[in-house]
């Protein structure tokens, strides 16, 4: 299957991948805090386990770093 991970057109070998799957396969960093957009849509944490990266999809991993102003 081919998708496209962070921009970048990627292979995989199976059809599906389920997404905590993707992300130990291509190596997310922090996996823990890391925010998923298959789609343009937003995947709940709680949905990581059954959802289904298929051939075609558009995958984002996003981190959103917290921070203020210096003074």
């Amino acid at each position: 299957m081919k998708i496209l991970v962070n921009g970048e057109q990627r292979e995989f070998e199976n059809a599906s991948l389920a997404l905590p799957e993707l992300l130990n396969v291509a190596k997310v960093e922090s996996p823990e805090v890391v925010t998923v957009q298959i789609n343009g849509e937003f995947v709940d944490r709680g949905l990581f386990p059954s959802t289904q990266v298929k051939d075609g999809d558009e995958v984002d991993f996003l981190y959103f770093l917290g921070g203020g102003l210096g003074g």
